[in-house]
């Protein structure tokens, strides 16, 4: 059955693998794009079913106006997919707190704002499915991305708790934790804080070395990611967390077992909290 998504960020990278799997599919695709130039781009896709929304998911209070504006064309959203978002890079001691600000601005606000102006229609219809694309970092972590991860363990647990209170709406929600893929997040997307304190660099230059060298050449495909969006959003009890990409799952296991040993082995001194 045809569906309308509402996709944002769909000029590269995993949004427009996302909609271009959606098009395939014979699906109508709303896409967020930034400029006319993008615009045009998009909607030569697939003409009558590719519209594209010109809108920054961080002027909140043109969101809701915007989708009220395009669904009197396209009908009501069946799939949000939250896609865009970017990567902060930088030590939290060398990283200012406006670049903080940017990033849950663009990563977690733009995300739930779009939710809530989709969400009253949905759940009207009893029927939706909101996709949130979050990340690894959303579950691991790693030293220089502590603005970045915190922002994805947010919209981690923003994900899971509203899967809870719209579960008896008939409307989904899916945190899709990507891994390593060849996208634009660790080269023209990632916004990189300067360096300032030396102490940080016997741990730090190494490990923005390895991720430089390593953009393009990740082992995850998008196409193929785009094809696992499309089977969640068909399947009658989709994942509220799906992780995507090998390196995905052998790291988060990892840190699963990790805290598992974590926990019992201050088991004790938790326990010792309790009123006798």
């Amino acid at each position: 059955m045809s569906k309308t998504f509402l996709i944002t960020g769909v000029s590269s990278g995993f949004g427009r693998a996302f909609a271009q799997a959606a098009l395939d599919a014979g699906h109508t695709v709303i896409g967020t794009v930034r400029n006319d130039a993008a615009r045009e781009a998009f909607e030569a896709l697939a003409a009558g079913r590719a519209h594209a929304l010109i809108l920054d998911v961080t002027d909140f209070d043109a969101i809701a106006p915007a989708i009220t504006a395009v669904t009197a064309t396209t009908g009501p959203v069946d799939v949000l997919v939250n896609n865009a978002g970017y990567g902060h890079e930088g030590t939290l001691e060398e990283s200012p707190l406006d670049d903080m600000r940017r990033q849950f601005d663009v990563n977690v606000f733009g995300a739930v704002a779009m939710i809530k102006a989709v969400l009253p229609a949905m759940r009207e219809r009893r029927s939706g499915h909101i996709v949130n694309i979050t990340s690894m970092g959303g579950f691991i972590t790693m030293p220089g991305i502590a603005y970045y991860c915190g922002s994805k363990f947010a919209l981690e647990g923003i994900s899971e708790t509203l899967s809870k209170e719209l579960a008896g709406f008939g409307i989904k929600v899916t945190a899709v934790a990507p891994g390593s893929f060849r996208t634009d997040w660790a080269g023209r997307s990632m916004v990189r804080a300067g360096r300032s304190i030396a102490d940080y660099d016997a741990l730090f230059d190494p490990i923005r070395a390895a991720r430089e060298a390593k953009s393009g050449k990740q082992a995850g495909d998008p196409e193929k990611a785009a094809q696992a969006l499309l089977q969640i959003v068909e399947a009658d009890n989709p994942p509220v967390h799906l992780l995507l990409g090998s390196d995905a799952l052998d790291l988060v296991r990892a840190k699963l077992a990790s805290l598992t040993a974590e926990i019992e082995a201050w088991e004790t001194l938790s326990r010792s909290t309790d009123f006798a």
